[in-house]
C-alpha cells in the first residue's frame, strides 16, 4: 500500500484515486488510495481499532460505522457510495454472527471516496471502563499484558519443510509485525497439535497465539480464538476473594470468596508469624494451605462462569506482605522481627505452574509491589484504585482489617503505615461477635430516652421493631454481632450516655435491675441487644474495650502520618476493605476511628485492594504506574515511632481525650444525635 499523506490540509485538491478519511472520536485523518481497507487506514494512522484475525472477517472486532452527511469543517460529504458495497465475506459474517445494520467490518470496507468513520467503543482496543464510587470516577484504559493473534499459514510440503515454529513465527512477523518471540514450553508442547487441529477450518493451518508482554508466546489454540480470561485475587488474612474477568472487555464474569485456611495457624498476622517463629521450617505448610485456597477459588470461578481453566492466562494478586510472601513460597518470619525487612518489594511475574494454580500452563501470576514490612501489595492495590497520588486534595485512605493500612497524601507526596488494630473489627474478641454472615447484627440504634435498642441483621431488610421481623429471621435467627454492628452499638451507647467518654458503662441513675436491656455484672453491667430463649446477644465492657483499642491504633497511625506530612486536616477520607465498606461513616467518626472532617467528604471505597488487582489485571500501564508510585511512598513504622504510644493512650477515649471534633459535634447536633 502507498504511504498515506497524513498532513492536516483541508483545502488540498485530490485526484480521483486519493480519498480522505477521518476517524472519530480520535479525529485522526489521512489520505489513502482507492480500495484501501478502513482497517489498513486505521492502522496507518494509529487509530484505536481492534482486530485479532488480521483482517480475515473472522473476529468481527473491527466494526465501524459510516457517519453520513455534509461535514463542512472537514470539507467532506460522507455518503454510502464512498465505501465499497458489502462483500460476500462480509455478508456471510452478517448472516452467521450478526452485524448491526449501520455497521461495517473495517477489514472489508474499501475506500471509494471521502468519508467520516466512527469507531464505536466496543471496537476500540483500549476500551474505557468507568468505575464509579460516591465521590469519583476514574477511567481505565484496557490494555492487558497478554493478547491474541490469529494466523493462517501453509501446511508443510516436500518443497517447504520448515519447522512448525519457523512457519508460525514467520507468519506472526508477516501478519502482525511480531518478531523475536520467546516461546514457553507450554506453547511449544501444544504447537503441533494446535496447528493440525486447525486443519478442520480449511486447507491451511489456522491458529491463535497468546503473546504476553509482546515478548513471549505462552499458548496456542487451533483456529480462531476470540477471548482470554484473567483472575484478580485479593489474599486477605481472613478471607480470599477472586474475580474472573474477560481481558478484552473487563467484564467480571464471576466472583467468589473462601476463608483463608491459614486461620488454623493463627487468627491474625502476628499469631501466624509467631507460629512460624516457634515452628522452624513450617512456612511451606502455610504456603500449601493458601495455594490450595487459590486452586479452589479458580475452579469455583471457572465452574460458575462455565469456562475452561485453559482460557485463563493471567492472574494478579494483592495481599499484605506476609500473605504476599507465603503465596510466593517465601518464608516471611523476618517480618516479625525489627527492622521488619521485606524479602521482595518490587512487582513480579511468576509462572502459574510454579504457583500450582490450575490455569493455562503458560499463564502467569503478577504480584503487585509491596511498600514496607507491614504495608503490602494490598495497599498498592488500594493506591491504584483510589489514586491519591493523582489528587490535589489531602486524601486519607484507610484499609480497615486486622491491620489498618493507612495512606495519606496527594499528587506531590504519599506516606503510609500499618497499625495493628487486631481482629475486633471482624467480630473476633467480642463476646457475641462473629464474622459477617446471615443472622449477624450489622446495624444498631439505641433510643436515648427509653435506652431500648433496635437493630437489623444481615440478610433481612427490616428493623427488629418493624412488623414481620420475627418471621423474616425464622430461618437464621439472630446469631451474633459482626464488626459494623459492634461499632454502631458502642457509638450509639456512647451517644445515649450509657457509655462514658472513657468507655466505662454508666447507669445514669438507672436501676439496671429493672431495665430489660441491662444485666448487672458485679460493679459493672452488660447491655442486651436481643434475647431468644437461652441465647442472649449482648455488649460487654470487654467488647467496648476491644473496640477502643482497635480504633485507637487506627487513629494513632493516622495522626503519625499527619504529623509527618505537616498537616492538621484532611480533605477527603476513604474507608476501604470488606469491613470498611460496611461501616457507617457517622459511627466511624463518632467513636474516633477517623479524624474530624466534614461528614460528606468521608466515603466507602469498597474492596479497593481487590479493585486495584483488577485494574492491574486489565492494564499493563497500570502495573508500571503502581510500581513507579510505590517506589516513592514514604514509610512510617508505628512500632518504633516515638509518639505512637502517647497518641494511642489519648485516642482510647470516645472519640478522643484531647483532639477536638467540632465538625462531628455540629453534624450530630443538627440531627439530634448528640450525647444526651
Amino acid at each position: 500500500m502507498d504511504q498515506p499523506n497524513t498532513q492536516n490540509n483541508e483545502n488540498i485538491s485530490h485526484p480521483d484515486s486519493i480519498h480522505r478519511v477521518v476517524f472519530m472520536p480520535s479525529g485522526r485523518r489521512g489520505e489513502f488510495p482507492t480500495d484501501t481497507t478502513l482497517l489498513e487506514a486505521a492502522r496507518a494512522l494509529g487509530v484505536d481499532l481492534d482486530s485479532v484475525c488480521g483482517g480475515r472477517a473472522v473476529c468481527g472486532r473491527c466494526q465501524v460505522q459510516l457517519s453520513l452527511g455534509e461535514f463542512a469543517k472537514l470539507q467532506i460529504n460522507s455518503s454510502v457510495e464512498n465505501l465499497s458495497a458489502p462483500s460476500e465475506t462480509e455478508d456471510r459474517y452478517r448472516r452467521i454472527k450478526g452485524l448491526k445494520p449501520d455497521r461495517r467490518l473495517g477489514c472489508q470496507a474499501l475506500l471509494r471516496g471521502n468519508v467520516v468513520i466512527d469507531v464505536p467503543a466496543d471496537s476500540q482496543i483500549h476500551r474505557q471502563v468507568v468505575r464509579k464510587s460516591a465521590d469519583e470516577i476514574r477511567n481505565l484504559q484496557i490494555d492487558p499484558v497478554t493478547k491474541l493473534y490469529y494466523v493462517e499459514l501453509p501446511k508443510p510440503s516436500m518443497e517447504d519443510q520448515r519447522s512448525d515454529l519457523d512457519r508460525i513465527a514467520g507468519e506472526l512477523e508477516a501478519a502482525w509485525g511480531i518478531s523475536n518471540l520467546d516461546w514457553s514450553m507450554a506453547a511449544l508442547t501444544n504447537l503441533s497439535p494446535a496447528l493440525r487441529a486447525g486443519e478442520v477450518y480449511g486447507g491451511e493451518f489456522k491458529a491463535t497465539v497468546a503473546v504476553r508482554d509482546e515478548s513471549e508466546a505462552i499458548a496456542v489454540w487451533p483456529g480462531f480464538k476470540e477471548r482470554l480470561l484473567g483472575i484478580a485475587f485479593d489474599v486477605g488474612t481472613t478471607t480470599v476473594a477472586g474475580h474472573l474477568c474477560a481481558l478484552d472487555s473487563g467484564e467480571v464474569m464471576a466472583s467468589a470468596g473462601v476463608m483463608n485456611p491459614q486461620i488454623r495457624f493463627g487468627e491474625d498476622l502476628m499469631s501466624r508469624i509467631s507460629y512460624l517463629q516457634q515452628n522452624e521450617g513450617s512456612a511451606p505448610e502455610l504456603t500449601s494451605a493458601i495455594r490450595e485456597a487459590l486452586r479452589e477459588l479458580t475452579e469455583n470461578l471457572c465452574a460458575e462462569a462455565q469456562v475452561a481453566a485453559d482460557d485463563v492466562v493471567e492472574m494478579t494478586l494483592v495481599g499484605n506482605p506476609t500473605m504476599h510472601h507465603l503465596v510466593l513460597g517465601i518464608d516471611p518470619t523476618q517480618l516479625g522481627v525489627e527492622p521488619f525487612p521485606l524479602i521482595l518489594d518490587t512487582g513480579i511475574s511468576v509462572s502459574a505452574q510454579q504457583l500450582g494454580i490450575p490455569i493455562n500452563p503458560g499463564g502467569y501470576g503478577y504480584f503487585l509491589p509491596c511498600i514496607a514490612g507491614h504495608v503490602g501489595a494490598d495497599t498498592a492495590g488500594v493506591i491504584l484504585s483510589q489514586a491519591p497520588h493523582a489528587s490535589e486534595e489531602m486524601t486519607l485512605v484507610i484499609d480497615v482489617g486486622t491491620n489498618a493500612e493507612i495512606v495519606l497524601g496527594h499528587q506531590d507526596r504519599l506516606i503510609a503505615c500499618s497499625s495493628p488494630t487486631g481482629p475486633a473489627f471482624e467480630g473476633a474478641q467480642i463476646e457475641c461477635g462473629q464474622r459477617a454472615a446471615p443472622g449477624a447484627i450489622e446495624r444498631v440504634r439505641v433510643d436515648p430516652k427509653t435506652l431500648k435498642p433496635r437493630f437489623r441483621v444481615i440478610g433481612v431488610d427490616i428493623w427488629s421493631d418493624e412488623p414481620g421481623f420475627e418471621e423474616a429471621i425464622s430461618e437464621t435467627g439472630v446469631t451474633g454481632i459482626c464488626g459494623s454492628g459492634i461499632i454502631e452499638a458502642v457509638a450509639e451507647l456512647h451517644l445515649a450516655g450509657i457509655v462514658a467518654d472513657t468507655g466505662r458503662m454508666q447507669a445514669k441513675g438507672l436501676d439496671v435491675g429493672d431495665h430489660p436491656n441491662f444485666i448487672a455484672r458485679g460493679r459493672n453491667f452488660e447491655y442486651v441487644l436481643h434475647k431468644s430463649g437461652d441465647r442472649v446477644i449482648r455488649v460487654t465492657p470487654g467488647d467496648i474495650r476491644a473496640i477502643q483499642l482497635a480504633k485507637s491504633a487506627c487513629y494513632s497511625g493516622t495522626k503519625l502520618l499527619m504529623d509527618k506530612m505537616g498537616t492538621s486536616h484532611v480533605d477527603r477520607i476513604f474507608l476501604a476493605g470488606a469491613f470498611g465498606s460496611h461501616i457507617d461513616v457517622t459511627y466511624a467518626m463518632a467513636i474516633g476511628l477517623i479524624p474530624d472532617c466534614d461528614m460528606d467528604t468521608v466515603a466507602s471505597a469498597g474492596n479497593a485492594a481487590g479493585t486495584g488487582a483488577r485494574i492491574a489485571l486489565l492494564s499493563r500501564s497500570a502495573r508500571a504506574e503502581i510500581e513507579r508510585v510505590t517506589s516513592k511512598v514514604e514509610k512510617v513504622e508505628t512500632a518504633i515511632a516515638e509518639d505512637f504510644q502517647e497518641y494511642f493512650v489519648a485516642a482510647i477515649n470516645l472519640p478522643h481525650a484531647s483532639d477536638p471534633f467540632p465538625k462531628l459535634e455540629a453534624w450530630l447536633a443538627e440531627r439530634g444525635l448528640g450525647k444526651s
